[in-house]
């Protein structure tokens, strides 16, 4: 079949390499994909946005099946214009993807279903929320209710923090529209653990279990970022902590999905936490983590291409999915300064030379082509990707090929999955 990605980051590039390794898939396009993917199959220069554009192209070219990578085109309703044109697509449509585009739909939906989530209250007027927060202090989070590239939670140690992002959320609007509502919520403590299943309606399928790194720098420190490295499996989580998330959380929030009217179809994203009194639900997202996708996808089994259309077209209930035991570790390289300001635009050196490496698989993300060149063209640039046959060595392998990627600036977190083999 002929597959597109839509998409052109790290994860799209993750997901185009997996599905050009299936059987199932004869051919492979990316809209607007990147420099790694146009390795390969074709990449046709677009917006994720341009909804027209992307059903004509799939439309001419017989596409068989859709793979939508980002979140905006999802709460877009990429997915609904693609399906009411006869088009198989991986993704969920406009009204499921709320769960992520709506943190007020979200929390709503986990309350009336019953599933834990930290206490919370909505807010459209900035001087009712700050008169809640006088009322119930700090520390506090406050979310803005749209998407925000995942930076629209912000956590208040101080109640003076709390009233500055109601004011930068509501009367700045920092985030635009999404600043209309906020969530104001309780704040919760523990470690954080991410789980992502296929799910079709009320069929849920768990993917390996990967833990990501969201600080910039080593030991948890500096700025969030949208990943600096992820690894699987995640060995200081006891395998019946996972399985209680799949059946007192991810089903039971697939089953809520239906019950509201919106199945969901696609991959759906639980982040959790495990905190003194029990496992939470911190957020869902309607997309594959990134980079935790360059960890997962490589430790999935079969005929991929095969497995996201059974779930495309409602027959998720056939797949029985099965992971490689081994383990994969992903070191995000990234530009000099981010995730604040930074250049862009420097050739980088030695990527062919970590290809060269044994079990690495180098995925871009934000890298651009001039000329015969591959230079940076974004804050995370590349996941520098191994697999092993455990932690310790993997994780050897993928700093061995990190040690062959230069560009001037370059930053990159050394200490991933270190946590995991020291605990």
């Amino acid at each position: 079949m002929h597959v597109t990605v839509i998409g052109g980051g790290g994860r799209e590039h993750a997901l185009a390499w997996r599905l050009e390794r299936s059987p199932s898939v004869h051919r492979l396009s990316a809209w607007p994909g990147n420099p790694g993917i146009a390795a390969l199959g074709a990449c046709v220069p677009g917006r994720v946005d341009d909804q027209a554009g992307i059903l004509d192209w799939c439309r001419r070219e017989a596409v068989d099946l859709v793979v939508v990578g980002p979140e905006a085109p999802l709460v877009d309703g990429l997915a609904d214009r693609l399906r009411d044109a006869g088009c198989a697509v991986f993704g969920p449509s406009a009204a499921a993807a709320q769960i992520e585009g709506s943190k007020v739909f979200c929390k709503e939906l986990l309350r009336d279903a019953g599933i834990p989530t930290a206490a919370f209250e909505v807010f459209a007027d900035p001087a009712a929320a700050d008169a809640y927060l006088r009322q119930v202090g700090a520390p506090i989070v406050v979310k803005a209710d749209g998407l925000c590239a995942g930076k629209g939670a912000i956590l208040c140690a101080t109640l003076d923090e709390a009233h500055a992002a109601v004011d930068q959320v509501m009367r700045q609007r920092v985030f635009g529209a999404a600043g209309e509502r906020v969530v104001i919520e309780a704040m919760m403590s523990g470690p954080e653990l991410s789980v992502m299943a296929l799910v079709d309606g009320e069929q849920v399928v768990p993917l390996p279990v990967a833990q990501d790194h969201k600080r910039a720098l080593d030991g948890d420190r500096g700025l969030n970022t949208g990943g600096m490295g992820a690894y699987s499996p995640v060995p200081q989580v006891d395998p019946s902590v996972i399985q209680q998330i799949v059946e007192e959380f991810l089903k039971p929030t697939a089953r809520a999905l239906v019950a509201a009217g919106c199945p969901y179809q696609g991959v759906l994203y639980g982040g959790y936490m495990l905190t003194p009194d029990g496992i939470s639900t911190l957020e869902y997202n309607c997309r594959f983590g990134d980079p935790e996708a360059q960890v997962i996808l490589p430790r999935v089994e079969g005929d991929f291409g095969e497995i996201l259309l059974a779930c495309a077209t409602g027959r998720l209930a056939e797949v029985q999915l099965t992971c490689s035991d081994r383990a994969a570790v992903c070191v995000v390289l990234a530009a000099g300064g981010y995730p604040a300001e930074y250049a862009t635009g420097f050739p980088i050196d030695g990527l062919s030379d970590a290809a060269l490496l044994e079990d690495v698989m180098v995925f871009q993300a934000g890298t651009r082509r001039e000329g015969a060149a591959t230079v940076t063209a974004g804050g995370r640039v590349l996941g520098v990707t191994a697999l092993g046959q455990d932690l310790p060595a993997t994780i050897q392998r993928a700093y061995q090929a990190v040690a062959r990627i230069a560009w001037p600036g370059v930053q990159f977190r050394r200490d991933i999955a270190s946590q995991a083999v020291s605990s």
